[in-house]
């Protein structure tokens, strides 16, 4: 089957028109000028069609450009939003002329004098006019996140945040990372802000970690992280926190400021330590205290926290530094309207009401420390008289049992609990096998042969040292 080609090679052929153009927009003007603005921009409507068509795109544009500069000219914005509209839907429309009148545009929203109403009304016509065209993804960004501040000044949280879900800019190619990042920050933002913690959870997903670490990203970072702190305190996440908290102290503007590096390092050591134990929380609080030895140092309470977890000790409760850290509760655990120095997350209206006040947090770290102290005795012991054992974790009988009940629910210990006897057992004897029992027996005497002989050998090789003195003294 044949092609006629014809046609589309005659679509395709440009066509100059630029000395019609010049002749014309005098007159146009000219007649805008004395308040026949529709007739004018009706008349340079079938130019703009022969320039489309013919493919001049460098007397489109300035064809495109004047009829909208003409309507903001006359301020008549009703016709400024219908002829940006009108030439965007026309058949075929040059991407160059979308491009520089929606630019023209977009000056004009911040010019002095002109009505929110007007504003609103523009930026929701650009909205329409980018919408769905890939080469002015990076403007419709910009106007979306323009129109969702407006909606958010004016009380319109659900709406503001409805607005800035609609843009994906993760996958947009014409906004630099910056950019890209700052706006999925205010979907965050607004998420929380809305309550749809689901939502503010999954934007925090499409944010690239490393990209926060490069350099100049350190305000982006420090926002981004608070407003997890936000999300996380909500959700009572301790280790998250943690986490949280040292990503900002690992922040070259907060290791520089003595004040905020003090607020996270603390803040990182104690949600540490209100964290479920388990070998990575573990091998955390070792690290940390190796590669922040020498600022530790300067925050006792905290390093004595963070060596009292790190020690096969029992650790006494209250705690030396506990006003300390009840009062970090009480202060670092609230709102501010900036994040501040302290490190406390930014403000948002009424979310603050669904955080756990710090009463929680207190007993929690109360718990954590009382099974620190179960695991430190069931390392040191097979069985323990359940009336000892409360001695030492500074409990009764029953806040015991119930303190070991739920670190052998959580699979996190191994024990059982004869109430007849007074009993808890920490080693599983009964429920071994005769060759498992025999097994162990069989490397215990192993063991218990191995020493005799290096003591034998110790002991021989002192006798012939001995006797080598003997006989150079004779």
């Amino acid at each position: 089957m044949e092609v006629d080609t014809t046609s589309l090679i005659q679509l395709k052929e440009k066509k100059d028109y630029s000395a019609e153009v010049e002749s014309r927009l005098p007159g146009a003007q000219a007649l805008a000028e004395g308040g026949q603005l529709r007739e004018a921009i009706d008349g340079l409507m079938g130019l703009e069609k022969a320039c489309r068509l013919g493919n001049d795109n460098i007397s489109l544009k300035k064809l495109v450009l004047a009829m909208v500069k003409m309507c903001h000219a006359a301020g008549d914005w009703d016709m400024v939003n219908t002829t940006l509209l009108t030439i965007s839907k026309r058949r075929s429309q040059s991407k160059v002329a979308i491009i520089a009148m929606t630019n023209e545009a977009m000056t004009y929203l911040d010019e002095p004098g002109l009505a929110r109403t007007e504003v609103q009304k523009l930026l929701e016509t650009l909205r329409e006019v980018t919408d769905g065209r890939i080469f002015v993804e990076a403007e419709r960004a910009k106007l979306t996140k323009r129109l969702a501040d407006i909606k958010e000044e004016d009380g319109l949280v659900d709406e503001a945040c409805d607005i800035l879900q609609e843009v994906h800019v993760e996958t947009y190619g014409a906004l630099t990372k910056k950019e890209k990042a700052e706006f999925i920050l205010e979907q965050i933002r607004l998420s929380l802000k809305k309550r749809d913690f689901v939502r503010a959870l999954i934007n925090s997903r499409k944010v690239n970690k490393k990209v926060l670490e490069e350099d100049g990203m350190d305000d982006l970072k420090l926002k981004y992280y608070l407003l997890m702190i936000t999300y996380f305190q909500r959700e009572a996440n301790a280790w998250e926190l943690c986490q949280c908290y040292h990503a900002i102290l690992k922040t070259p503007k907060v290791r520089a400021d003595e004040e905020a590096w003090q607020a996270a390092l603390g803040a990182t050591v104690l949600f540490r330590a209100l964290s479920k134990y388990d070998n990575e929380t573990s091998d955390f609080l070792f690290r940390l205290k190796e590669e922040e030895k020498d600022r530790l140092g300067q925050l006792p309470a905290f390093e004595e926290l963070a060596t009292a977890l790190t020690t096969d000790e029992i650790v006494g409760y209250p705690m030396a530094a506990q006003a300390a850290y009840e009062s970090h509760f009480s202060v670092n655990l609230a709102a501010s309207p900036d994040g501040g120095p302290a490190l406390m997350p930014p403000l948002l209206p009424g979310l603050e009401n669904t955080f756990k006040a710090a009463e929680y947090w207190a007993s929690l770290l109360h718990k954590r420390v009382t099974q620190h102290n179960i695991r430190v005795v069931a390392k040191y012991y097979r069985c323990i008289r359940i009336a000892r054992l409360a001695q030492l974790l500074a409990l009764d009988v029953a806040g015991s049992e119930r303190a070991i009940a739920e670190l052998v629910e959580e699979g996190d210990l191994w024990a059982r609990i004869d109430r007849p006897a007074g009993i808890v057992k920490f080693r599983k004897t009964e429920d071994l096998s005769p060759d498992a029992v025999l097994g162990e027996w069989n490397s215990d005497i192993s063991q218990l042969l191995g020493l005799v002989q290096e003591t034998t050998h110790l002991i021989q090789k002192e006798n012939m040292l001995n006797k080598v003195e003997g006989v150079a003294n004779a």
